[in-house]
């Protein structure tokens, strides 16, 4: 029997799913061949189009809702191992009651830095607004994408989770325009190119050169902590505090394997959803391919792996301690929207009050269209 799937392209998406199926066909006869899709389009491209040609979908959380929507993909039966999760890795494919992934990938927002740079670590995000926090060498990737990302970010670290707010806000103008402060400081205290930047360039950047000495806020990848993956492996550590909070809230990443409703083996299908999930497979060739597991048993048996315990250690309580992101079907429109006034608002220097009125009259429209 032979099964496909489609993934996105990096070797931490890629490479550990084709040797995990190679190790699955030794066992079983079943083959599962993979092709894969950017990084934008494993944000952007429609579940629905994706599940009418292949049997397994990786996908990113925030789709859930329109996945129920649409019927693209097959409810699979509850995750069995309930301490396996990461923090709420394996909570976030749920929806309306119904499980539509296995946590296969997990990571948050972390903090990276070059440890043998030596340079000063901040600790709250308001240390980037000191005539000195120059010393801190940050480079920032603030692509539209993840600078909204890091303003939740920034807003959830004020203990404002809940979001939206209400039906005219999406999130609370003070905390909003605290956010907006932050992500502006950042943006002057590294190049314009950040506004190009994806969390790769930035961990590119750290890894082969030596002008930047930490990011204070990307999605983190196992594999620039692994020694020889480049010519200076990077750390992690804690998301900076807001002052007078004790919490890192990230916004949790990662990625779940679905499957599609149309696939010809359903059974096949989701037995092996559940194989490339399970702990052994995650701990074994899933990890040695360039895998960032999911398996919060596997993330804590790596804390003592000298190899990659500058991932697994030093994002640990962040991740565990990160919130999920909005659902629902209009979400992912009101997101692109945002994203396209994004560089506006550092290149143009638009007031922090003013360009959050123009988020929230981008979220009045996507709530009342929903």
């Amino acid at each position: 029997m032979k099964l496909t799937g489609m993934t996105w392209d990096h070797p931490r998406g890629f490479d550990p799913v084709v040797a995990a199926s190679a190790a699955y066909a030794a066992q079983t006869g079943i083959e599962v061949t993979w092709d894969k899709r950017s990084l934008q389009a494993f944000a952007d491209a429609p579940i629905a189009e994706l599940a009418e040609r292949y049997d397994f979908i990786v996908l990113d959380h925030p789709h859930v809702g329109q996945i129920a929507e649409t019927g693209a993909l097959l409810p699979l039966p509850a995750p069995g191992d309930a301490s396996a999760s990461l923090g709420r890795s394996a909570e976030s494919y749920l929806w309306q009651g119904k499980c539509w992934a296995y946590a296969l990938d997990a990571a948050c927002q972390m903090a990276a830095y070059r440890p043998d740079l030596g340079a000063s670590l901040p600790k709250l995000w308001e240390d980037f607004l000191q005539d000195d926090a120059a010393r801190f060498r940050p480079l920032t990737p603030l692509l539209p994408v993840d600078a909204f990302d890091m303003l939740m970010t920034l807003v959830a670290g004020r203990g404002e989770v809940d979001m939206p707010r209400d039906g005219r806000h999406f999130v609370s103008p003070e905390n909003g325009e605290y956010a907006l402060r932050i992500l502006r400081a950042l943006y002057r205290l590294g190049p314009d190119e950040q506004v190009e930047m994806n969390p790769i360039k930035v961990l590119e950047a750290l890894t082969c050169a030596d002008e930047f000495a930490c990011s204070p806020c990307l999605f983190g990848y196992v594999n620039y902590a692994r020694p020889g993956f480049r010519p200076h492996p990077v750390r992690y550590f804690d998301l900076p505090l807001c002052a007078g909070h004790d919490r890192p809230r990230a916004i949790l990443g990662g990625a779940g394997i679905g499957v599609s409703a149309r696939t010809r083996a359903p059974e096949e299908a989701v037995a092996f959803a559940r194989w490339i999930t399970s702990e052994p497979v995650q701990s074994g060739v899933y990890l040695d391919n360039n895998g960032q597991p999911a398996n919060r048993h596997t993330w804590l048996a790596q804390q003592g792996n000298a190899d990659v315990a500058g991932f697994f250690q030093g994002g640990f309580h962040t991740i565990d301690n990160a919130w999920t992101r909005p659902r629902a079907p209009w979400f992912l429109g009101f997101v692109d929207e945002v994203c396209e006034i994004m560089p506006a608002f550092f290149r143009k220097a638009i007031p922090e009050d003013q360009f959050l009125r123009r988020i929230d009259a981008l979220y009045q429209h996507h709530l009342q269209e929903a």
